[in-house]
């Protein structure tokens, strides 16, 4: 059976991005979270039939990748491409389903970054002049000595700043305070307390910002002085633009900008909630319909990062739990807005918690039971089920958390859908009944509707197991293929169909063997 449920009641475009990783090393679970998430979202707006683009790729400019190519003996364009090559190896590996990969270095980029920020420039919004200041080369960001810790650290990589003095363009900054109060109040920004950090930043005072550099040639050219090139967050803060189609592509840029959806982590909250919008708005152009911005992933209390201890790289967890069970973890167990803990005794909890003894369980009594009392052919559904009404206000809180990008919660409420069916096999006890009894069939005929719902609500998450459901109960195609909400409404299995018990779909793992 194909296209379940395949009645549209809406279709928009839905462009969502994660942000461009830096290429100066490998990537790990804290970029593995943002892509992940992203990814999630976008597989849910194609399950409401909405026209979606989704975005990631890779930040090669600047003078942090200029010093760790020089250290590891390549050029930046060769350093560039061996660690953008990472980057997609893994969110491939992950079943990331990104639409688009960029890279700041191809030709398109430098073409969309020089037209916007000209656009800045003849709108009176940049000057030159000279900057004098603290620098830090990992965050690749000017800070105040106010901003550092003891002997001049940087409060983010806990290292010794460089101080800097050349001549620079600046971004008037100081002159977009309203308009981005403005933007702001409007709600662009999730989830609240975030939106009143950045609203924060604005309140104690913008000062101008350098946007170019002369100290470095290994970035996009300022095309009216040469000798400058863009400090590399204003040519990374393009690439949203760029993928849109602004500069190359002016109806794509008009279909999908309006329409634009940012993941980001805190850490960079400054530059995509402040920087960001207040240079589209200097240019003449839309800032960004939402920002949503998520905590740091914490492991023993201190955040993941490339330089610190607490690497840990997808590949290190997928051996154990599989892909599916690696994105269900980050999805269902990290909140997404505060900070959250990172473990794997709390992995493999969740692990044999939702995806064995819930999920894996319910398949494996329906296979079970509808081979022995039902010939192996699965039921229709119940229409009067009380699994329907319970269907249906799962469905309506999972919806509205995925709406509010909100997977965890959302997942939370396709769950009680799993375990309700669990407590209704456990209180009518069809493995008693006799075989073939209307009553067998009504009981079984429910379950497994339950889980093709299940299947279809959970395949954001759950990429290659849901697609192995499916095959089990005798469906054809896939639960991604299917269209919300008329998927997910009672009754559309139509029975008739072979069912299949296979393998165990998530073998129980112990915390004592992989600790």
């Amino acid at each position: 059976m194909t296209d379940v449920g395949r009645t549209l009641d809406h279709v928009s475009p839905f462009y969502i991005t994660t942000p461009i990783y830096y290429v100066n090393d490998a990537p790990h679970i804290g970029h593995a979270y943002t892509t992940v998430t992203a990814d999630a979202i976008a597989r849910w707006h194609r399950l409401l039939g909405d026209e979606t683009m989704f975005l990631t790729g890779t930040d090669e400019h600047g003078l942090k990748v200029q010093r760790a190519a020089e250290e590891n003996g390549r050029t930046p364009a060769e350093h560039a491409q061996l660690t953008s090559q990472r980057f997609r190896d893994t969110w491939d590996s992950l079943d990331v389903a990104y639409d688009q990969y960029i890279r700041t270095t191809e030709p398109r980029h430098h073409v969309a970054t020089q037209e916007l920020l000209t656009k800045v420039k003849d709108n009176g919004y940049i000057y030159k002049d000279t900057y004098a200041g603290f620098y830090c080369v990992g965050c690749e960001a000017y800070y105040v000595e106010d901003d550092l810790g003891p002997d001049n650290t940087c409060p983010v990589h806990e290292k010794p700043v460089e101080w800097l003095e050349e001549d620079n363009y600046f971004f008037k900054l100081s002159a977009l305070a309203d308009e981005l109060t403005a933007w702001l109040e409007s709600g662009a920004v999730r989830p609240d307390g975030k939106r009143n950090e950045a609203l924060g930043i604005i309140k104690q005072g913008l000062d101008d910002v350098s946007i170019s550099r002369t100290s470095i040639d290994w970035g996009v050219p300022v095309p009216w002085d040469e000798g400058h090139v863009f400090y590399v967050w204003y040519d990374a803060l393009i690439n949203y633009a760029t993928a849109a189609g602004f500069g190359s592509d002016t109806e794509s840029f008009e279909k999908w900008w309006p329409h634009v959806h940012h993941v980001i982590g805190k850490d960079i909250l400054r530059f995509h909630c402040v920087y960001w919008p207040a240079m589209l708005i200097a240019a003449g152009l839309q800032p960004p319909k939402q920002i949503n911005v998520h905590g740091y992933l914490l492991l023993g209390g201190k955040k993941l990062s490339k330089t610190g201890l607490t690497q840990i790289a997808p590949a290190d967890l997928t051996g154990t739990f599989g892909v599916d069970g690696f994105r269900y973890h980050l999805l269902r167990d990290v909140s997404f807005g505060p900070d959250s803990d990172f473990s794997h005794e709390g992995m493999v909890v969740r692990y044999n918690t939702d995806l064995a003894n819930n999920l894996g369980n319910l398949l494996n009594r329906v296979a079970t039971v509808v081979g022995k009392k039902c010939g192996g052919i699965g039921p229709t559904p119940n229409p009067e089920s009380p699994l329907a009404a319970v269907v249906a206000d799962a469905y309506a809180k999972t919806a509205d958390f995925w709406d509010k990008m909100q997977p965890s919660f959302a997942l939370d409420a396709t769950w009680d859908i799993i375990k309700a069916a669990n407590v209704y096999l456990e209180q009518n006890e069809p493995w008693k009944m006799e075989a073939g009894s209307p009553e067998v069939m009504n009981v079984m005929g429910d379950a497994i509707e339950v889980l093709r719902i299940a299947a279809i609500l959970s395949s954001p998450a759950l990429t290659s197991s849901t697609d192995e459901i499916w095959r089990r109960i005798g469906l054809e195609g896939s639960p991604a293929d299917q269209v919300l909400p008329g998927a997910a409404q009672w009754g559309g299995y139509p029975g008739g169909l072979e069912v299949e018990k296979g393998a165990p779909l998530f073998p129980r793992l112990k915390v004592e063997e992989n600790s």
